[in-house]
């Protein structure tokens, strides 16, 4: 069966690739679109990289300036000793300033980039339009679960090796969605699959450091920090996600009075970008949009009085 249209005409959109460095790492991002437009920064879920927005961005590319990054410990960035989420936003920060993006982007993470999005806009909100979080929820207090800190939590060590395969196509065949799901396109799980593996010495290997979670607290004030947010926020969520991260997303709409925006993309399970990524695409840019016309509705409504008055003279 031949791939879907939006497959190769993501893939032939072009964009640029730059680093820009913080806190003395190396921090790896791609962008689409002109500067000058809005801007749009992706972030990715853990174990991930920026690839997995590989066939959003082009669709949203037409109207904003637009930045993917591999956070620190993913993709083609460095690795850190520790991580914190207030590192990770400071990574996103420098990013959307290095790519580019203007004034008061708006930042949109998936699952834990769900989690990197809340730290970025509860330190740079006041500098932001809006944080859309993709399958991520901020759980009462009572049900908050902290899986960070693996090292206390489990007392295990850390783990800086992720394993060697000898054979790349075997590589390919262990790569696992998780929580697992359907692979509606397995054009995009091996493009995806592909781009997950780095060669080293004996063989091949995945490029997420393993250790990530270690040391990083998630922790239980992100209640807090969605309750002090400066910014708007709307949250997008797979129908059918098995990711327990996503569960919350009726308490969220209940503390704000039922006025958060909340979006289901029918058919979609927690790689939903993967499932549906036009879908997620166009609501994506239907939030950015019409959090831009609220912003600009003075301008709005004075280039309509300027037409009504050139019509009555």
């Amino acid at each position: 069966m031949a791939a879907p249209f939006w497959f190769d005409r993501a893939l032939a959109t072009p964009s640029e690739s730059a680093e820009v460095e913080v806190d003395d790492v190396a921090i790896h991002f791609e962008t689409w679109g002109e500067a000058g437009k809005p801007g749009i920064a992706l972030i990715h879920g853990s174990n991930a990289h920026l690839e997995w927005w590989r066939f959003v961005a082009p669709f949203l590319a037409d109207q904003f300036r637009v930045v993917a990054l591999d956070s620190s410990g993913n993709g083609n960035s460095g690795w850190r000793k520790r991580y914190t989420g207030e590192v990770l936003a400071r990574e996103v920060q420098a990013v959307c300033e290095a790519a580019e993006l203007g004034d008061n982007p708006i930042i949109a993470g998936h699952s834990f980039g769900g989690f990197t999005a809340l730290e970025t806009a509860h330190y740079y909100g006041s500098n932001l339009a809006g944080v859309i979080f993709l399958d991520f929820t901020v759980a009462p207090i009572e049900q908050y679960l902290e899986w960070g800190m693996r090292s206390e939590r489990e007392g295990v060590k850390p783990k800086r090796q992720t394993r060697v395969y000898e054979d790349k196509g075997e590589a390919l065949q262990r790569f696992r969605y998780l929580p697992e799901q359907p692979v509606i396109y397995p054009e995009v799980r091996d493009y995806i699959a592909t781009k997950s593996l780095r060669q080293v010495e004996g063989g091949w290997t995945w490029k997420f450091d393993p250790s990530l979670f270690d040391h990083l607290e998630m922790g239980i004030d992100q209640l807090e920090k969605f309750a002090a947010l400066k910014c708007r926020s709307a949250v997008i969520l797979g129908e059918e996600s098995a990711d327990e991260g996503a569960f919350f997303a009726d308490y969220m709409l209940q503390i704000t009075n039922g006025k958060l925006p909340v979006l289901k993309i029918p058919g979609t399970h927690h790689h939903l970008m993967f499932d549906e990524p036009i879908a997620v695409a166009m609501a994506i840019k239907a939030l950015c949009l019409d959090w831009l016309r609220e912003d600009g509705a003075a301008a709005l409504q004075q280039g309509l009085s300027e037409v009504l008055a050139a019509h009555t003279d």
